[in-house]
């Protein structure tokens, strides 16, 4: 029972409105990107975790793939105890969503695996309660989010004939100071309007709101970005709030990159 959960990149992303329950309003397209952790469930007579790769902040009891199944575990008490082995590959506080795949996808082998049968609303009903980006990954495939991430549709961006460079400086971007820097407003143009001109055109019309606040913080993810355009990007941008940097070229480019940027070809 292995599954290979994967990241997501922003292609576009604005703050539209702040929500009286003191949540945000977005709009971005997320977008699939095969850039994957290893997840393996297996029965077992009591719970264990364990994980290598990557080093995982906070405790156990707050890891979604462990959350997933208390979730479960609630509705459906016959879910025996499971060892879970987690190599984590996607960085974290990156806004890259792999914790939420990671949460996603462990519902789904739980479900798959164990009996329940799980639908896909039904599914899409338990990723929310781990998480806003969590019912993308139960979906995953590029869609058009909004609310608080959890309201997709789905929309035709295939972006399979480029190559998409994700660069990680190991920088950790508050996401409640980003968002508390964000001023919410709409768009004049709509993400999908946009995503569907040419990609030469994305430069200049293509934004992600938290660029301007994380970018004057940490001048250095900044620079990823003007690095990846002068490399031959067609299109950058930071994912999420940060501090991920993606780049899409039309071909893999030789980087000159900086010590300490760890970088992921997809």
């Amino acid at each position: 029972m292995v599954s290979f959960p994967n990241c997501k990149i922003n292609l576009g992303l604005h703050v539209v409105a702040k929500r009286a329950d003191g949540y945000h309003d977005l709009e971005s397209v997320f977008y699939p990107v095969a850039l994957n952790d290893i997840l393996e469930v297996i029965p077992a007579s009591e719970m264990h975790f364990v994980t290598s790769g990557l080093p995982i902040s906070g405790s156990v009891d707050s890891n979604l793939c462990i959350k997933a199944w208390q979730l479960l575990k609630r509705d459906y008490p016959s879910l025996p105890y499971v060892s879970v082995y987690l190599h984590k590959v996607i960085p974290m506080g990156a806004g890259l969503g792999g914790g939420s795949s990671d949460g996603a996808f462990m519902l789904q082998l739980l479900s798959n695996n164990f009996g329940l049968a799980l639908s896909t609303d039904q599914l899409l009903s338990y990723a929310l309660e781990l998480g806003s980006d969590c019912p993308f990954f139960i979906l995953n495939t590029p869609a058009m989010a909004t609310g608080r991430g959890e309201h997709l549709s789905p929309c035709q961006i295939d972006l399979s004939q480029f190559t998409i460079l994700i660069v990680f400086p190991g920088i950790h971007v508050s996401t409640a100071s980003a968002f508390s820097s964000i001023r919410p407003a709409r768009s004049h143009k709509s993400i999908i309007d946009i995503l569907e001109q040419p990609i030469a055109t994305w430069r200049d019309e293509l934004k992600n709101d938290f660029e301007p606040y994380v970018f004057s913080r940490h001048p250095e993810i900044a620079l990823i970005k003007t690095t990846l355009y002068d490399q031959g990007a067609l299109y950058a941008s930071m994912s999420g709030s940060g501090s991920a940097v993606y780049g899409i070229f039309e071909k893999t480019p030789t980087l000159s990159m900086r010590q300490g940027w760890e970088v992921f070809v997809v």
